[in-house]
């Protein structure tokens, strides 16, 4: 027994590593579910079946995504050969300089490119074939996600139905109002989403049209979108952009004026903005919004980053549900000196002393 306990133990440990990759597509597709679920009950509830509703709704927000990648994606490709372009002549400028005040004599372009390409070409072609197959895997985690999500959508009532027949009455009960918690805490984090991202826009439209960049709208859309959906790297890929253009339509002062601008703003929002609008919508304490970000970034990395804010909002609302919590005793350490009727702010909300709530 102790012999089969342990191999089934090693089996088990292995499998769990193998189907890490698939569970996390699951939690994606079952959040993306969730958040769509508002969009198709609007639809259903004006005559369209459930399947065609779901339909619409992924392929509306598909296309919503491809339009801003359409766009971004061209104004990208467009600076990237420019700055190729504009490259050597760079180069030799740069050249010139160390030769004629430093005394510093550096090769030609055409010499060190193919130094370049015979020390490190090898190794290029090796990681462009790792590239490669990390593409393969990530189009099949789209495709898994896409699929999953659809079957959730269009199923709906009768997927939560056939899950609660295998449950006990007051167990469908607690599992309906979880499922339910949690569908409006991912509605609530969209919605503290489009807010930054609204916010974001308008920022850095303002200032790339001071600077005087071109294309301030398209790329201050850009910047604010991709920052707030994107986890992890949204920020740096929101701001590259903007400072790239900056970078090869102006001068490199510009450019640095740009991230600057983009490293600033960031921590503005981190430490002021987003703290209070996810507390208004998530009903999150800000200081604890902040931390959950941080703590599920660190362990479970740009997904865990992403789906921290609504997955701790749902626990917090199950532990108010589920979790007592009793009459406050008296004591000065509960209020300021002078104030006469005690106020006691609790995950973003007030609550008079005494209150008592289960």
């Amino acid at each position: 027994m102790a012999i089969a306990a342990v191999f089934l133990g090693m089996f088990a440990w292995y499998a769990g590593g193998a189907l890490l990759g698939l569970f996390a597509n699951l939690v994606v597709a079952f959040f993306l579910a969730l958040a769509f679920e508002p969009s198709v009950l609007w639809l259903v509830r004006r005559g369209v079946r459930r399947g065609t509703a779901a339909a619409i709704t992924m392929v509306t927000a598909a296309l919503a995504g491809a339009g801003l990648l359409a766009l971004s994606g061209q104004l990208f490709v467009s600076q990237v050969i420019q700055l190729g372009r504009e490259v050597p002549a760079l180069y030799t400028r740069v050249q010139q300089l160390l030769a004629e005040r430093f005394a510093v004599t550096v090769p030609d372009a055409d010499e060190l490119l193919l130094t370049a390409v015979q020390r490190w070409g090898q190794e290029l072609a090796g990681r462009a074939i790792g590239v490669g197959s990390s593409v393969l895997s990530g189009v099949f985690a789209a495709t898994t996600i896409v699929i999953v999500t659809y079957y959730l959508c269009a199923a709906g009532p009768r997927f939560r139905a056939s899950l609660c027949r295998w449950l006990a009455p007051k167990r469908q009960e607690e599992v309906l109002s979880l499922w339910e918690v949690a569908q409006a805490k991912v509605s609530d984090f969209i919605t503290t989403r489009i807010i930054l991202a609204a916010i974001a826009t308008v920022v850095t439209v303002v200032f790339l049209s001071i600077l005087g960049t071109p294309y301030a709208l398209p790329l201050g859309l850009f910047t604010g979108l991709v920052s707030q959906f994107v986890p992890t790297i949204g920020v740096y890929l929101g701001g590259g952009l903007p400072a790239l253009i900056a970078l090869t339509s102006q001068s490199p002062w510009h450019a640095l004026g740009v991230l600057a601008f983009i490293v600033g703003y960031q921590q503005v929002e981190n430490f002021a903005i987003a703290p209070k609008v996810s507390a208004r919508t998530l009903e999150m304490n800000p200081a604890v919004s902040l931390v959950v970000v941080l703590a599920f970034g660190a362990v479970f990395g740009w997904l865990g980053a992403f789906l921290a804010q609504p997955i701790a909002a749902t626990v917090q609302a199950v532990a108010k549900t589920y979790i007592n919590r009793h009459e406050l005793v008296e004591s000065a350490m509960f209020h300021d000196p002078g104030k006469e009727r005690l106020e006691v702010r609790f995950w973003g909300r007030r609550r008079p002393r005494g209150s008592a709530s289960s």
